[in-house]
């Protein structure tokens, strides 16, 4: 009952006139920047971060729910129509509904895609609602020592989940931890590598790396492909409405989609990828159709869709729960609290009530309007489609400066965001992943926090570390998330050794 008055005050927030025009404005650039070819919703957000610098914190924070929701819809369509996934998460997407859009069944696929999305979304945010509360009881509980191992286990979790495997993900943790440490030394006063740079002493802003790191290094990897990426937009033909056999299809795969996209979002190695590739082979060993898979499934659109946008609403879970980011766009989602000082965890339901729950409220209503924009605009989104590349990544280029400029404007940050941007060009070049970064940058110093309380408290002994339940616990998991890809791989190594014999 508590989570319903909860839910009630927060939408009295969110239903004001000018938050609702935030949710608009945010769902309608986080469709327009998520359906253009090769940009996912972590791109989207980090390029719109600016944007929403000089609001109000609670209106810059439903906006982003706008956008947030708006980028993962927006995925769907350059999926569809231009078999380009802007995500992993979106890839079985591509898969049967580009061939659904090549057979001229375009609309019943961005249909399925767009009612699912909306489905999947009411169920999942409305368990948001009444999960979070129980989440955040357990967290009240938790000392520095069970802070510190959620952090390590976060900073494990982003390493194993991003990138071709763990050693490049950690590498990539690695600099976001080196940036975290830039600055001024909030316990001793001391300067750390700030290499006599004043600029340096507030350290690395989070706003101008996200953007650097996504927006610019994405946009420069994409330019030095040149001619070698071929696209070719599929037309939407006929109607775009689903039939009576379209809709008896669909509905089953929207709630099995969304049964496990929201838990396995919401756990803190969860992520979107796998429970779409789970709902896939769900749906095709259910499917009274399996023949058509691999040739246009409308189950393989509306399951893993689902599956996707369930766990976009689990993914907030633990970010405004515990604070921790398991995602590339729950990193940008909490660069966006902290531009306002504000700190994701159990406390922020009890600081920021009006706040927190304003944003889950705006979830329905952004939701809502998804559905009410994207079926009617779809004609405007696959015109969209046809900018050509050099006009859209320039734009894309001339968009991020300006808007780190308009946040904090200095020549310095305007040569930290060239830097950083070919730090992230290199990376995405040598295929090591971006988030590790930014959840380093956020996360480390937190980390540290903890990690001197701790200390602190014991006087030094770092065995405290380890004395707590819940950090033996998080700890365990932390192991098996490292160890066990390695140890199941040798297990299958050694089986394939021994069945020939």
């Amino acid at each position: 009952m508590e989570s319903f008055d909860a839910l009630l005050l927060g939408l009295s927030v969110a239903v004001q006139p000018q938050n609702l025009f935030y949710a608009f404005i945010g769902v309608l650039l986080g469709t327009a920047v998520g359906v253009l070819p090769g940009i996912g919703p972590a791109l989207t957000v980090a390029l719109l971060l600016p944007v929403t610098f000089k609001l109000d914190p609670g209106g810059s924070l439903i906006m982003f729910a706008g956008i947030y929701y708006g980028g993962m819809y927006g995925g769907s369509t350059s999926s569809i129509l231009l078999n380009t996934p802007g995500e992993s998460a979106s890839i079985i997407t591509a898969l049967e509904g580009n061939k659904m859009a090549r057979a001229g069944r375009g609309g019943p696929a961005l249909a399925t895609a767009a009612i699912g999305s909306f489905v999947a979304g009411l169920i999942a945010t409305i368990a948001l609602t009444f999960l979070a509360p129980w989440v955040v009881e357990i967290a009240l509980n938790f000392g520095p020592a069970d802070y510190f191992a959620l952090m390590v286990l976060a900073f494990t979790t982003v390493s194993a989940a991003f990138g071709g495997s763990a050693l490049r993900g950690l590498t990539a943790l690695f600099i976001g931890l080196s940036l975290g440490l830039v600055g001024i030394d909030l316990q001793t006063g001391q300067a750390r590598l700030a290499f006599g740079v004043p600029d340096l002493l507030d350290g690395v802003e989070v706003t101008t790396t996200a953007v650097a790191m996504f927006a610019l290094g994405e946009t420069l990897y994409i330019a030095s492909l040149g001619s070698r990426m071929r696209e070719t937009i599929e037309p939407v033909r006929g109607s775009l409405w689903m039939t009576a056999q379209d809709w008896a299809r669909s509905w089953k795969p929207w709630l099995r989609g969304t049964a496990l996209g929201f838990p396995i979002g919401a756990l803190p190695a969860g992520g979107a990828e796998i429970p779409t590739f789970l709902s896939y082979s769900a749906e095709k060993a259910l499917s009274k159709h399996p023949e058509e898979f691999g040739h246009g499934a409308i189950e393989g659109v509306a399951g893993p869709e689902a599956a996707n946008n369930a766990s976009a609403a689990g993914v907030l879970v633990p970010l405004l729960t515990l604070g921790l980011p398991t995602s590339a766009t729950a990193a940008m989602m909490l660069a966006g609290f902290q531009q306002y000082g504000i700190q994701p965890g159990p406390l922020l339901f009890s600081t920021n009530a009006d706040l927190v729950w304003g944003l889950i409220a705006s979830l329905f209503i952004a939701n809502t309007m998804l559905l009410v924009l994207n079926l009617p605009l779809i004609g405007m989104w696959v015109r969209l489609l046809s900018i050509p590349r050099p006009w859209l990544y320039g734009g894309i280029l001339v968009f991020a400066t300006l808007g780190t400029l308009g946040a904090n404007p200095s020549q310095f940050e305007l040569a930290m965001l060239a830097a950083l941007g070919l730090l992230g060009f290199a990376m995405r070049y040598f295929d090591y992943p971006v988030a590790p970064v930014i959840i380093g940058l956020i996360l480390g110093p937190l980390a540290e926090q903890q990690l001197r309380r701790a200390l602190a408290i014991s006087q030094g002994d770092p065995a405290a570390l380890f004395e707590s339940s819940i950090a033996i616990g998080i700890y365990a998991v932390c192991a098996i998330v490292l160890f066990g890809p390695v140890l199941w791989k040798l297990v299958q190594r050694k089986n394939g050794k021994t069945l020939p014999a």
